[in-house]
């Protein structure tokens, strides 16, 4: 019953995005690929459960791929797009490099659907379908996605350091980055960071909380301190920046509302997520609360805010192209650097 009220509500929203969407996001259709692909779902889902077994981050790492995506010039599947002489990677980006990961299981998706169904998916609704499989498989809701995006023939790294929200941003910074890309800033911006209730991130995306945030010399005061002196011990001053710990303390691996549980108790793990909650007077921290306490609104209010993001400037029609390989541009294999030097989970905040 409880699948059944978000593939309801999902509908609705996709009923009212397409009533007022542009020309273009209104060619986006969830039937896009009842003729031509029909298995695509069910084709992405497999490959997917099969990288689960392996790494149990695969479904927060797809997500954020998706986010990291469509923050810049829409979902078109840019951040896919390896170095070449003519195209500078968002891989590289400051919130992406050694941190984004996840793409050779894009990989593996492409080829399974091309074997399907060749020069038909593109590599953006790729993305798309296995950004909403991934929270389905890790105990979240599912909806029904609006398909027919195409895929970009350019990449703007400038952009992407640009637009794409920092794990120390200010919730004031969080709310521009939110609405430069045609967000809200308070339910798109709560449910969203929601996304962290899985996952992982890097003791350098949040290490000045835990010794000198804000160049104050003492830590975040909004930090439990509990949590503070297990991190102290994870994240040594001058210690190695790359290990990894849970963005939800409470359930890792569960996509559920315990991240707004953490909030409410000041064990947000970036400074980016404990704005929501902790900044004064924030209008934001009363959607925490009602989060906190009712898992169904949030899981609403995110599908509501993924649909939304998801259909943020998308090519149709005859725009872009359907890359047979989402790593380069069709008719380009010039390829200067495969892709980032190392793949991790840095974590930018989204």
């Amino acid at each position: 019953m409880a699948s059944l009220r978000f593939l309801l509500a999902a509908a609705l929203v996709v009923a009212f995005v397409l009533e007022g969407s542009s020309p273009a996001q209104a060619q986006l259709s969830p039937s896009f690929y009842n003729s031509t692909c029909p298995n695509v779902a069910n084709i992405i889902r497999e490959v997917l459960q099969n990288a689960f077994l392996s790494d149990i981050r695969i479904g927060a790492s797809l997500i954020r791929l998706h986010f990291h995506d469509c923050f810049v010039n829409g979902c078109d599947a840019s951040i896919l797009l390896d170095n070449t002489t003519t195209i500078v990677s968002e891989k590289f980006a400051a919130p992406n490099n050694n941190s984004a990961r996840g793409f050779e299981v894009v990989d593996d998706m492409k080829a399974a659907v091309e074997r399907a169904c060749p020069g038909v998916v593109s590599c953006a609704d790729i993305l798309t379908i296995a950004a909403e499989q991934s929270v389905a498989l890790s105990g979240g809701p599912s909806w029904t996605n609006l398909l027919g995006r195409r895929d970009s023939r350019t990449a703007n790294r400038t952009l992407a350091n640009e637009n794409l929200p920092g794990p120390n941003n200010s919730l004031e910074r969080l709310k521009d980055r939110f609405r430069n890309v045609g967000l809200n800033d308070n339910f798109d911006l709560v449910a969203l960071s929601g996304a962290h209730t899985f996952g992982r991130a890097q003791c350098r995306t949040f290490s000045d909380r835990l010794f000198n945030f804000n160049s104050t010399g003492n830590p975040d005061p909004t930090l439990n301190t509990t949590l503070l002196q297990q991190l102290r011990q994870l994240c040594p001053q001058g210690g190695n920046g790359s290990v990894l710990t849970n963005l939800d303390v409470t359930t890792p691996d569960v996509f559920d509302n315990k991240y707004f549980f953490n909030l409410q108790i000041h064990k947000g793990l970036l400074q980016s997520d404990q704005e929501l909650f902790s900044t004064p007077g924030a209008d934001t921290a009363a959607i925490v609360n009602n989060f906190g306490r009712n898992q169904t609104a949030f899981f609403e209010n995110f599908v509501t805010s993924m649909i939304r993001m998801g259909n943020l400037k998308p090519l149709t029609g005859n725009q872009g192209e359907i890359r047979l390989n989402c790593r380069r541009v069709n008719g380009n294999s010039n390829i200067a650097t495969r892709s980032s030097s190392s793949e991790g989970d840095l974590v930018s905040s989204f």
